[in-house]
């Protein structure tokens, strides 16, 4: 029984022959099959793409006959007469993976070749960051939150993950930094990942200047395209703020005050009229004023 069958593979290989036999390729993606056959027997036979494991109980998904009524509409084969015949597969699906068959009618038993397809998952391209919130506005010398989102320009299928110093923050291809993940000096990155392949991002660093929860200040380090800036000014800013402010008791408020008043009646006593100091005109006024006042009560008296 082997014989015979041994026989009738070698003989259906000289009749038909494919290249290639085996086809690796991606979601979205398009193969060709080019084919050789003898074209002396079989010139004006009907050819045939078929899906099936088996060579008799295949589908057959498009004909040469009718060549334009594929089963999926995505599946078409060409003879090409002397030069052989052509199958061609566009817009493939996970699902398209299987065994297949290209065939040739022929009385009592079709010439067959078997091809495999496998269809894969189109492999991740390294994820690309830029920040939601402009850095140019410097957001963070505030206190502000900054989203950075993730995203890879090819890979079908992507899952994003966050990871702050090696650890995993969570499975999103948004980050939010904010003051409550920034305690310490900081390094983010992404991985984009799927089926068959991942890729790591570049480091985000996050310098921090200021923990504290009422005045966090802290600088983001980005791609080369991302704007470089610090917070030195407004750092200096806050932390004479911060001195101030840190007193909430009354006595604390009464001291503002104090102060308040104190420098008005600076700004008040340092005025000039006409280049003469007020206090100076002032004073002229009030000696005048009780020199009225003594005079009218001499003349009262007398």
């Amino acid at each position: 029984m082997k014989i015979p069958f041994l026989i009738f593979l070698i003989r259906a290989c000289v009749q038909l022959q494919c290249d290639p036999q085996k086809i690796t390729a991606h979601i979205g993606g398009e193969f060709v099959i080019f084919c050789k056959y003898n074209t002396n027997n079989f010139l004006y036979s009907k050819k045939y793409w078929c899906q099936g494991e088996s060579r008799h109980t295949c589908e057959i998904l498009v004909d040469s006959d009718f060549p334009a009524r594929s089963k999926t509409g995505r599946a078409y084969i060409g003879d090409l007469g002397r030069r052989g015949l052509f199958v061609k597969v566009t817009g493939l699906h996970l699902e398209d993976t299987g065994v297949y068959w290209v065939g040739i009618d022929k009385i009592n038993a079709d010439i067959m070749t078997q091809v495999k397809v496998v269809v894969t998952e189109v492999p991740v391209s390294k994820p690309r960051l830029w920040p939601l919130n402009s850095l140019a506005d410097r957001p963070t010398c505030w206190g502000q939150p900054v989203t950075v989102r993730c995203q890879c320009t090819e890979g079908t299928a992507v899952h994003y993950s966050w990871y702050q110093e090696g650890d995993l923050l969570h499975h999103l291809s948004d980050l939010q930094i904010h003051c409550g993940i920034v305690l310490q000096d900081s390094h983010f990155y992404c991985v984009g990942m799927n089926d068959v392949s991942q890729q790591e991002s570049d480091i985000i660093s996050v310098q921090v200047l200021n923990s504290a929860d009422n005045s966090c200040i802290y600088v983001i380090r980005m791609l080369a395209d991302q704007p470089i800036y610090d917070c030195m000014d407004r750092f200096s800013t806050t932390g004479a703020t911060t001195s101030c402010s840190t007193v909430e008791t009354t006595s604390g408020t009464i001291t503002k005050l104090h102060q308040t008043n104190q420098t008005d009646l600076d700004s008040f006593f340092s005025r000039t009229w006409t280049g003469v100091p007020f206090w100076y005109r002032l004073l002229r006024w009030g000696l005048l004023l009780f020199l009225l006042i003594f005079l009218w009560t001499v003349i009262k008296c007398t």
